[in-house]
């Protein structure tokens, strides 16, 4: 998987947690970052990631660079020491979204799920990086009538003492053409840094291009977990689209390029595999235009000092 990257006023480093096959990886690798750890716990998230990102950075799978002989490579994060994990600057992460979701049981801190938000607190704690940036999905912010978001910003920025800022960004916010909405939360170490998000930019990418011909549709549906094939005009349909007339149904090959994706970025799993795993990931590139503008407020703030 080719990357191009851009020189930043001082190495930035960051972790990858939740990581599932890496866009936030992609994304601050192409913002000019390095990534110093990563946690995943699925077996095939693990297969695709170690699969694309072993030619990129090969030593996060040597084994022996993190304790008892073991690869920065970490399966369940819930059993990782923080006191072991190397120092970095920026903590990523896509926590898991299921306890917060409209589709989910809607049972936030009480599901074990909801828990593994303690872990990104436990490790900032002990790591104290420079910023965080953690993504979640819209439903979030309203989540038992806000208070699941409440206890998250106080615990940032009361417990820990970090900034926080938040929005809603949209996958066709930067570029690619799929609704997405998530909630993007950001926060640094020292209050006076300043941040605020891009700008949005001009969706000049459709449909009709991720397919190659004309589509019905110029934004696609946001691309989902589950639900594969339910029919084109079945209101939970996610993954049929007409183009130029016909029927068709997203595969890996349209669904990286909404994701943004790189097209060598592979899939070593099965097409159904592959499908859920692009569920589960992040729009590339809204992360890359968050990413850039952190390593910007970093740069700017150094250079303030």
């Amino acid at each position: 998987m080719k990357a191009k990257t851009q020189k930043t006023k001082r190495d930035i480093t960051f972790i990858d947690l939740f990581a599932g096959i890496g866009g936030f990886h992609l994304a601050f690798h192409n913002a000019g970052a390095k990534c110093v750890f990563v946690s995943e716990w699925d077996e095939h998230a693990r297969k695709t990631y170690e699969h694309n990102f072993r030619k990129i950075q090969p030593e996060l799978f040597e084994v022996g660079l993190f304790a008892k002989g073991k690869n920065l490579f970490a399966g369940d994060i819930t059993k990782v020491n923080e006191k072991e994990i190397p120092d970095f600057d920026i903590l990523t992460g896509g926590f898991p979204c299921q306890p917060f979701s409209q589709a989910g049981f809607k049972k936030g801190f009480a599901d074990t799920r909801g828990t593994l938000f303690h872990d990104i607190v436990r490790i900032i704690k002990e790591k104290q990086p420079r910023a965080f940036f953690i993504e979640n999905v819209r439903h979030l912010l309203k989540h038992d009538n806000g208070k699941t978001f409440e206890v998250i910003k106080n615990t940032i920025t009361k417990d820990l003492g970090y900034s926080f800022h938040y929005k809603i960004v949209k996958a066709s916010d930067f570029g690619l053409p799929q609704h997405r909405p998530r909630l993007f939360m950001v926060g640094f170490r020292d209050p006076d840094v300043e941040f605020e998000f891009p700008e949005p930019i001009k969706l000049e990418k459709t449909m009709s291009d991720i397919w190659g011909a004309p589509c019905e549709k110029e934004v696609g549906y946001t691309l989902r977990c589950g639900g594969r094939g339910s029919g084109i005009d079945d209101r939970r349909n996610w993954d049929a689209y007409r183009v130029k007339g016909k029927v068709k149904r997203l595969s890996p090959v349209e669904g990286k390029k909404m994701m943004g994706f790189p097209d060598d970025f592979e899939f070593p799993v099965s097409e159904v595999q592959a499908m859920k795993q692009l569920g589960n990931a992040v729009a590339v590139n809204a992360i890359n235009a968050v990413a850039q503008q952190i390593i910007k407020s970093l740069n700017a703030y150094d250079h303030r000092k």
